[in-house]
Formats: structure tokens, C-alpha cells, sequence
């Protein structure tokens, strides 16, 4: 993604506050500089150990640590983290003072626009409220509520309807608030529409099913910024990567709706997992897609 674009914001997975306290940093939220800027999002209800979170956050240098309160997972349920949290907004905003006071890096929410019944622009309201009453900025709305029984986290993206007008009501009714809208926007062209009613978009899925649609991100921010590379470029700047299927396997969308999109996809699958394969693998692959098959000089991000 970094080599498709340099200025918009990535996020983690979400790492949950109990593996960052007691797992393996280097594994769990190591990065290398060239990801920045980056946002660090955990899951949790302990506001000393989301303290502690956020310190480590700092100290590994990231620009951000964001709160996941959208996701409806059952194992997420059962910890207390995730939408669940939104039925406690006195809880949340006790996590979020207790991350803001350990920390100088901003502390954001990401957040459905209710839960089950709870599912009113009011609920909403009072959450965002509650939270902000922390000194809390920013606050990142998926605008669909969230089942917490009955539907799968697949089913939870999909299935309850977009509501798009309590966001924007959202930022109407505070706007001292930096709000952020998610959900259902799939190209820049839909992300750029909502700038008239909100401060910025976040693009999940559509960043994975079609990474290359963020070419023309950083030249929306900036019309200065150099045009990105071409997809073939993209794919020869991570050549240098060596363990070829950990990678490979993430790249698979790169030439979503090319010629040639289909055939790359099945080279790289069969043929990336076996003992042994390498750089050569890609290269059949790129052989497979119209395009250069060279990139005359490295990417440097």
C-alpha cells in the first residue's frame, strides 16, 4: 500500500490489549518506517491496560492508537471489547481518559452507529457525547449498526443498511468533532463525494479487494505528489521481500479488473506456496499480465 500511497493513513488489525501487554511485539505490531503514517488499533475494556497500550504505542513510534468499538465478533463479545462497548459509553470514555493521559499521540474511536435496539440517532449522539467529554477528536463511524447475535462479522458489513444520514447529522450536531465516515465506499470518486458532509473517509474492504484504487490518493491531497507507480512497479518494488507466499498471498487483488488479473492470481497461488519458490514465481506471474514486465529503477517509498 505504501508503495501505491505515501499519505493516507494506515491501520493494524486489531491487536487486543492482552497480546500487546503479554505477546510478541516484534510479531504483533512491529512495522518498518516506510508504513508510516500509521495507526495503531486495539481491542480492549481495561483502561490500565489500554493505558499501557497506548505507551507502548508511543514508544514504538506509531502516530496514532485507535479503539476498535465496531467489532461484533462472538470472541470479541466475550471478552467485552468490540461493539458491545457501545452499550457502555461510561466505560469507553473511562478507556479513552486513561489512554489520553498516558499518552501525547492522538487516541481515536472507531465506532458503528449503534448495536441491536440501541440503534438510535440519539443512542449515537449520546455516545459520541460521552466519549468526547474526554477531551477525545476524532471519531471514525461505520454507518451501519451492528448485531451482536445472529449475524456473522461477514454478515455485519454487509447486511444492516447503510445509514449515511446520522453521520452527517453527527458532524452537524458537533462540529467540534473531527468525524470520520466508513462503509460502502468502494472508489475515490464515492470517498471524495462525502467531503461535503464529513472530515475524512476511511476504506476498509475495497483496500484489500482493490488496493490499486488508492493510485490516485495522495494527488486528491496534494495535486503536487508525484503520480504513483504503475501496478507492475508496485509488485517488482517487493521483490526484495523474501518470504515470497506471506506476501504474495496479500497481492492477489494488485491487478483487479486487468486483463491478465485471472492467470496472475491462479500462478501465484499454486505455485508461491511450494519448497523452494521465488522470485521466479512472480515473474511468470507478471508475464501473465499485459503491462512492462520491468521496472527500470527501484520504488523507493
Amino acid at each position: 500500500m505504501r508503495h501505491i500511497t505515501r499519505r493516507s493513513l494506515l491501520y493494524t488489525e486489531m491487536v487486543t490489549a492482552q497480546a500487546i501487554l503479554h505477546g510478541d511485539l516484534n510479531r504483533l505490531i512491529g512495522y518498518t518506517p516506510e508504513e508510516k503514517p500509521l495507526s495503531l488499533q486495539v481491542g480492549g475494556d481495561d483502561p490500565q491496560q489500554l493505558a499501557q497500550c497506548a505507551r507502548i504505542a508511543e514508544a514504538w513510534g506509531y502516530d496514532e492508537i485507535n479503539l476498535n468499538v465496531g467489532c461484533p465478533s462472538s470472541r470479541v463479545q466475550n471478552g467485552n471489547f468490540g461493539a458491545c462497548l457501545m452499550g457502555q459509553p461510561e466505560r469507553v470514555a473511562d478507556c479513552v481518559a486513561a489512554m489520553m493521559a498516558a499518552t501525547a499521540i492522538p487516541v481515536t474511536v472507531k465506532h458503528r452507529i449503534g448495536i441491536d435496539h440501541q440503534d438510535s440517532y440519539e443512542h449515537l449522539l449520546q455516545f459520541v457525547t460521552t466519549v468526547a467529554a474526554t477531551g477525545c477528536q476524532r471519531f471514525t463511524v461505520h454507518a451501519r449498526k451492528a448485531w451482536l447475535q445472529g449475524l456473522s462479522p461477514k454478515d455485519n458489513r454487509t447486511i444492516p443498511p447503510l445509514r449515511y444520514g446520522d453521520v452527517y447529522r453527527l458532524k452537524q450536531d458537533r462540529p467540534d468533532l473531527w468525524v470520520e465516515i466508513n462503509g460502502g465506499i468502494l472508489t475515490l470518486a464515492q470517498a471524495q463525494a462525502q467531503f461535503t458532509q464529513v472530515d475524512a473517509v476511511m476504506i476498509g474492504r475495497a483496500a484489500y479487494d482493490i488496493p490499486y484504487l488508492f493510485a490516485d490518493a495522495d494527488p486528491l491531497l496534494d495535486p503536487a505528489a508525484p503520480p504513483a507507480p504503475s501496478r507492475h512497479q508496485v509488485e517488482e518494488a517487493m521483490l526484495p521481500y523474501n518470504d515470497l507466499h506471506s506476501i504474495t498471498r496479500h497481492m492477489l487483488n494488485l491487478f483487479h479488473g486487468q486483463p491478465g488479473s485471472r492467470a496472475w492470481k491462479r500462478h501465484i497461488t499454486e505455485n508461491s506456496p511450494k519448497p523452494g519458490a521465488g522470485n521466479e514465481v512472480v515473474a511468470a506471474a507478471l508475464a501473465q499480465v499485459p503491462g512492462p514486465t520491468r521496472c527500470p529503477l527501484p520504488v523507493q517509498v
